[in-house]
């Protein structure tokens, strides 16, 4: 289906932040559609055909509750972007690869500092600059990690663990990691030897697209207590780092499409988009493929961790101190690519273990649940929401609302509202480098067409985007962060 013409289909507004398609608007829906969005962020959401994806994905064979979406939600591939879907294996519930996306765990991790925007502010283009010759940016860029096949197994089965015990991190940012940074149940035998080939020298590699590293000011605390708890305060200089599997991540989702294309055929179902293509949980398909995703999002954590130590070692070389002694630690680390099995409230009083697809959606547990590390248990899980290059970022933590609405989950970034074809048409005659610098904002990127596709006006509000899932209950704002350098591929 393409991304032609705007949605028409009915949607009802439920509550004030939330829009239903009823489930009587398709006989092939087997529940609703559910999207979290205020009254100005649906005109944008209804222009392009996300919601008729959100519709597509309620027809899912073991849908529970409602097939969901976030206010940063787009048109994507089979799934919207910004949507989020749960499965019950045990009601033939399938596991599907267009719910997890190309980047397999994209994500972002935010390192913290004791270092205030008045000391770095004369250092700034040095460390721009430094960092963008030290960490590889760009499609197919190398890396200064390469791992064999024997290590990329090991490195793909034992997730962020791997390298930290090659003395490229610390026991602390596997603590501070979603999952800590390892999904059990990995089989690298399930990932092929073209998957491998392309991850063996991408390990530790920024990429392109919307993935980036920034150098960025704390410029507003909302939440005091919960800030406290993260080790963050205005003025203060933070690091966001944005990426995924890389070109490994990529080719396993490839791999699989291909390998799910007749299961529809084979296990008795139809799906009214190609893209969609899904197996069982318990079928053999479906379980190589969570066995390989796991493999790749375990990759992607080695990748994040390995960026964090090189930016880490620049500071340290810039600014003449070692990196503990800035105190750049790990606030979190968070998927936003993933599917997860997790226990949850699927209606009625019922909890049930479901498969929770996020694709463009970030997980928020609340206070007090196990999985979130000890200085987190009162505020809730930190969630991070990277902006768009010359827009701000947030730090959000989970609130008990995301369980009983979405599956503890919020949403992911900014979400684009341009294709990337009409950014660069936009752009045209302009040097989005020079407008960044004029607003205090120092860039780095391969070339002018990167640029050109993520400039600020490709994408949605995020102070909007964020002020949604705050009044839905679902996270709540912690911190607001500006950019003041920013390396991209």
């Amino acid at each position: 289906m393409g991304q032609k013409g705007g949605f028409t289909g009915p949607l009802e507004q439920v509550g004030p932040c939330q829009w239903r398609i009823p489930k009587s608007y398709r006989d092939d829906m087997r529940v609703d559609g559910l999207i979290f969005a205020d009254d100005k962020l649906i005109e944008q959401i209804k222009k392009d055909q996300g919601p008729e994806q959100v519709a597509n994905v309620a027809t899912l064979p073991g849908i529970q509750k409602a097939s969901m979406a976030m206010p940063d939600i787009h048109w994507g591939y089979g799934f919207a972007i910004g949507g989020v879907a749960a499965t019950d294996p045990e009601d033939g519930g399938v596991v599907s690869p267009g719910g997890v996306g190309y980047d397999i765990n994209c994500g972002v991790r935010l390192l913290r500092s004791d270092l205030t925007w008045d000391e770095v502010k004369p250092r700034i283009r040095t460390l721009v600059d430094q960092l963008f010759r030290d960490i590889p940016t760009g499609v197919g860029q190398s890396g200064n990690y390469k791992f064999d096949k024997p290590r990329l197994r090991q490195l793909m089965d034992q997730g962020a663990a791997y390298v930290v015990n090659q003395g490229w991190g610390t026991e602390r940012d596997l603590a501070f990691t979603e999952a800590g940074g390892r999904l059990a149940g990995a089989d690298p035998d399930r990932v092929s030897d073209r998957a491998y080939s392309r991850g063996f020298d991408q390990c530790g590699t920024l990429g392109s697209g919307n993935h980036f590293l920034e150098v960025q000011v704390v410029d507003r605390v909302i939440d005091a207590a919960a800030a406290l708890a993260m080790g963050i305060h205005e003025g203060q200089i933070t690091v966001l780092i944005h990426s995924g599997s890389r070109g490994l991540g990529y080719q396993v989702c490839d791999d699989f499409l291909g390998v799910f294309k007749n299961a529809p055929k084979k296990y008795g179902f139809n799906l009214p988009d190609w893209q969609l293509a899904c197996a069982p949980v318990r079928s053999p398909e479906g379980q190589s493929y969570i066995a390989a995703m796991r493999s790749a999002a375990n990759y992607a954590w080695c990748n994040r961790q390995l960026l964090a130590h090189q930016a880490r070692e620049v500071f340290a070389r810039v600014l003449g101190v070692s990196w503990e002694k800035l105190g750049m630690d790990l606030v979190y680390d968070v998927a936003h690519n993933i599917a997860k099995f997790e226990d949850h409230d699927v209606g009625g009083g019922l909890t049930k273990q479901v498969c929770v697809h996020r694709k463009g959606a970030t997980r928020a547990f609340p206070p007090g649940h196990p999985e979130i590390p000890e200085p987190y248990q009162e505020i809730g899980q930190p969630v991070i929401i990277p902006g768009s290059m010359g827009t701000a970022s947030w730090v959000l933590a989970g609130l008990p609302g995301s369980m009983t609405q979405s599956f503890g989950t919020t949403c992911h970034g900014a979400g684009r509202m341009m294709s990337r074809t009409a950014a660069v048409r936009l752009a045209e005659g302009r040097r989005i480098d020079k407008e960044l610098d004029a607003m205090g904002i120092i860039v780095r990127a391969r070339g002018h067409k990167g640029l050109a596709e993520e400039q600020p006006a490709a994408y949605k509000d995020v102070d909007q985007v964020v002020e949604v899932v705050d009044k839905a209950g679902i996270s709540k704002k912690v911190a607001r962060l500006r950019p003041v350098g920013v390396i991209k591929g």
